[in-house]
């Protein structure tokens, strides 16, 4: 009576060992094509469109220059003059940072 016993215990485990087996591979399956098609939409997502909007205004013309016409009454504006105290006494720029300290500073290298 165990030799039956033993046969349906082991077709019953081999059925359940083949149905996790498939139910892994479907969730493998599922896995995969969701990486696929984020991967494809990150790709087509990955350049702008190279065209730009047609405008509506496309047909018409600039408008005409009238001689006489309205001219801005504010002057225009100058250039950027640098300070003096900007320029420094070389006329050099600062330097960013200060200078190392006399033990951050290696000895020279010796030429052999």
């Amino acid at each position: 009576m165990t030799g039956q016993y033993d046969k349906r215990r082991l077709k019953r485990d081999l059925m359940i060992a083949c149905s996790l087996f498939a139910a892994g591979v479907v969730v493998s399956g599922i896995s995969l094509a969701q990486i696929r098609a984020q991967s494809r939409m990150e790709l087509a997502q990955a350049t702008p469109p190279l065209q730009g909007t047609p405008s509506d205004e496309q047909g018409k013309t600039p408008a005409e220059s009238k001689p006489g016409g309205d001219r801005p009454t504010t002057p225009a504006p100058e250039p950027a003059r640098p300070d003096s105290q900007t320029q420094g006494a070389a006329g050099g720029a600062k330097p960013a940072l200060p200078p190392a300290p006399p033990e951050k500073i290696a000895p020279p290298i010796e030429k052999k």
